[in-house]
């Protein structure tokens, strides 16, 4: 059972978030869960802190991780059909995290999250010359494009007005979790903490690749640290969940 308030009030969930929406818990497939037992044991772990929707987003990066939706729908059911997940009450869908650099173009292939969000991801230490051309050529297809942890991307600490104008042409931002609790560094941990003071954060995401993370997410929830720095953020992420899956 979930236990919201004790120990003076400390919130020791994350039930509050509604979903997580960036995540590598599909296996075997991208950098994130090995194999069968640990995507169960993520998921497991993650839904004993509170959450049951997830939608699992793996990497589609043309010649590092080349999924595809059949890649990503196999995985899936894979894990749907594994007797310990089918016995707990989750809600799990699938997307991807795509890779926007130089080389990327859209095709038949995305895999949108819900309600017409997709989400992308940059080189962290290379700007992409034509990403706005890019989100734009999104955006007049009906997507609403979500960057993933643009508290990570470097050379925009230095070009703040570049960093602005993503947010004026309606990209949506996603925070790592793991972000503001210093596990990237300072460095990110102080951006993504002016990026919360702006208002421009839309949705938040574990970005669980591997146990060391989950580890330190749980140590964060627990401790209510996670609640205290962003509970109170108004987060979008129930948007993602569909009518039939409430």
């Amino acid at each position: 059972m979930i236990s919201f308030f004790h120990k003076k009030n400390i919130v020791d969930n994350i039930a509050w978030l509604g979903l997580d929406m960036h995540n590598h818990i599909l296996p075997g497939i991208d950098d994130g869960a090995e194999d069968l037992t640990a995507a169960i044991y993520f998921i497991k772990t993650l839904n004993n802190l509170g959450l049951d929707h997830f939608i699992c987003t793996p990497h589609i990066y043309e010649g590092l991780y080349p999924n595809t939706p059949q890649t990503i729908s196999t995985a899936l059911q894979l894990v749907k059909n594994s007797e310990e997940i089918s016995s707990i009450k989750v809600n799990i869908t699938a997307a991807a995290e795509h890779m926007v650099d130089d080389a990327f173009k859209i095709t038949p292939n995305l895999m949108p999250l819900a309600n017409g969000y997709i989400l992308v991801e940059v080189p962290y230490s290379t700007e992409v010359r034509n990403l706005e051309q890019i989100i734009f050529d999104l955006q007049i297809g009906g997507l609403k494009v979500i960057l993933a942890h643009p508290e990570r991307y470097l050379f925009y600490y230095n070009q703040v007005d570049k960093f602005a104008r993503l947010k004026e042409r309606k990209v949506f931002f996603q925070l790592n979790l793991l972000s503001i609790a210093g596990y990237y560094g300072k460095e990110i941990k102080s951006f993504a903490a002016h990026i919360l003071q702006k208002g421009w954060y839309d949705f938040a995401g574990t970005d669980l690749h591997h146990a060391k993370h989950l580890e330190q997410i749980k140590n964060m929830v627990t401790s209510g640290a996670l609640y205290k720095a962003i509970g109170h953020y108004p987060f979008k992420n129930k948007e993602l969940i569909l009518p039939q899956q409430l």
